[in-house]
């Protein structure tokens, strides 16, 4: 292959083309000119969605990346720039989402003299990323894009950072590209070992009430149909984290539902009676175990993940299966019998048919009062036939979201697990609508989480994104303000919010919006914003005080879960 001598800025857009990158989120600053400078002769190939802060262009190379599998990409200047990345590059380490940061920076001549904008972003970033690299030379640019790509999608995916000295962008070098698909320190699909396999196959046989933990690493490793072929030779029950939602089909005969702090009371209580845990691809969070003293005992553990510290790190577990799920799963199911187990997963009922009465009937069918937050987005799950992109804030609009949200397909929920970022939804919402312009992504967001990042309705008005915004509006901080009342004696300390009149402000942006607080205008109103042709402000003014029910109390046992107000 001929080799062409072209600038380090030009070398850095064909290396990202080589990779098949079309979408780009960032924002230009002075020492990332050369590559913006070298973006115009490249509009036809690259998409660059100029966002209104860089922590939003890694929350909408998030999105991107959740809804499509491929690499979220982001371009940022150097100091500041670069700085306004670190939460979303945390946020993309914790939910194990693959995305390249690449930041501006000064040129190497002035590094460590405190320059204009001078910061040490690989000091920085190397704790919250997979790999982290400084670029001096523009004959290193292809080759790390090359290794950044490869590091970021494979194995547990996660966020790599490239700091590219604006002496290499603007430096010539003979560009030719190799995709990496080797590197010798680092050996992202382990080898499955088959004694584990068959330990794992012979431990399920006998069990009598096995139960199975779905995480996001089905998602990641596109696991769903082996899951289910699994689950079904064997009548497995099985529960999701909320980033497994959408693994499994809402309606998928053995989905039991969510896990965790405000999971079903079926899922968790089960976790404590099962004889065999089967976690797939999910690392025991404390809010998916609660107290670790009182969870699973009873139970021999199986976990397969492909990340091997993360196995044993926080429950015991009796068989260890380390590789992709993609490939384990299948491997133990051809072990398995075909097994019917009605009596055990009719257990499951007496407790959903509890959590119905004494939570879900409250929450989604009120017959006075004000607006119930879980009411909304059963409405509006409805509306779309349940077949929509789900897109939450963090807070208690998250948890109404993934609760009562349903699903048809996979990859349809985007949230922010491990990090709990409030402001992480509107350009998460923007970047899913990227990554799946033909499905309809729905984005519930609280009054708090949504002033946070509020600034990317600007970014909606410029790409003319068509994303539909609930904001569950209560004046509160809300789910700060639950643990107040639960567990601080309803001391409202600094949680009661003053808000601005959101509608206006949509339309400030060119953006539609309407607010609703009545019952009998609830289907109208979601039915104008779902009928509307481009992005829309749903204002629904819900009640006050709503709580998220049921709820583990930190630190509590998953089997006693708080299932109303005394």
């Amino acid at each position: 292959m001929e080799k062409q001598k072209i600038t380090g800025s030009e070398a850095l857009l064909k290396s990202l083309i080589a990779e098949g990158v079309d979408t780009i989120f960032g924002y230009p600053g002075g020492q990332a000119i050369p590559i913006y400078d070298s973006l115009y002769d490249y509009r036809d190939k690259l998409k660059h969605v100029l966002v209104r802060h860089e922590q939003g262009a890694t929350h909408a190379a998030q999105g991107y990346a959740r809804v499509s599998g491929k690499v979220g990409v982001t371009l940022v200047t150097s100091g500041p720039g670069a700085t306004n990345t670190i939460t979303g590059i945390a946020d993309a380490l914790m939910d194990s989402t693959p995305m390249v940061v690449i930041a501006g920076q000064v040129p190497s001549p002035l590094l460590g003299t405190d320059a204009f904008q001078e910061v040490d972003v690989i000091g920085i970033t190397q704790p919250i990323t997979k790999w982290a690299y400084q670029i001096r030379k523009p004959e290193e640019i292809a080759w790390a894009v090359s290794r950044a790509f490869y590091i970021a999608s494979t194995g547990r995916p996660g966020p790599v950072v490239l700091d590219l000295a604006k002496d290499a962008q603007v430096g010539f070098v003979e560009y030719e590209y190799k995709k990496v698909d080797y590197i010798r320190s680092y050996q992202p699909e382990p080898d499955i070992n088959q004694d584990r396999i068959k330990a794992a196959a012979a431990l399920i046989n006998k069990a009598e009430k096995p139960f199975c933990l779905v995480g996001q690493g089905v998602l990641l490793g596109g696991a769903e149909e082996e899951l289910k072929a699994f689950l079904l030779k064997n009548d497995i029950p099985a529960g999701s984290t909320v980033l497994g939602l959408s693994a499994l089909p809402s309606d998928f005969p053995l989905n039991k539902g969510m896990l965790g702090m405000h999971g079903n009371v079926g899922p968790n209580r089960k976790t404590n009676e099962c004889d065999v845990l089967i976690a797939i691809g999910m690392r025991f969070d404390d809010r998916v175990t609660g107290d670790l003293k009182t969870y699973a005992n009873q139970a021999k553990v199986i976990h397969l993940d492909i990340d091997n510290s993360e196995i044993g790190k926080n429950v015991p577990v009796d068989v260890k299966v380390l590789g992709n799920a993609k490939h384990t799963i299948p491997m133990i199911t051809a072990l398995l019998e075909e097994r019917k187990r009605p009596e055990w997963n009719a257990e499951f009922e007496p407790d959903a048919q509890e959590e119905y009465e004494k939570v879900i009937e409250k929450e989604l069918y009120p017959m006075n009062g004000s607006l119930k937050m879980g009411e909304v987005v059963r409405k509006v799950s409805e509306a779309t036939g349940n077949d929509a992109v789900l897109v939450t804030d963090v807070g208690q609009n998250q948890m109404m979201g993934v609760r009562y949200f349903k699903y048809k397909r996979t990859r349809s929920v985007v949230t922010s697990g491990g990090l709990g970022t409030m402001g992480f939804g509107l350009p998460a919402a923007m970047g899913a609508k990227f990554g799946a312009p033909d499905r309809t992504v729905c984005f519930f967001t609280g009054d708090g989480g949504m002033q946070m990042t509020i600034q990317e309705l600007g970014t909606i008005m410029q790409e003319k994104l068509d994303v539909k915004i609930i904001i569950l509006n209560n004046n509160f901080l809300g789910m700060v303000r639950q643990w107040q009342e639960l567990f601080f004696h309803e001391r409202y300390s600094n949680t009661i919010m003053e808000n601005p009149d959101f509608v206006a402000i949509a339309k400030a942006y060119g953006i539609a919006g309407r607010t609703v607080e009545k019952r009998e205008e609830l289907d109208e109103a979601i039915a104008e914003m779902l009928n509307h042709n481009g992005a829309f402000v749903l204002v629904a003014n819900v009640e006050t005080c709503g709580m998220v029910y049921p709820m583990v109390p930190a630190g509590g046992s998953v089997t006693n879960m708080i299932l109303g107000d005394k």
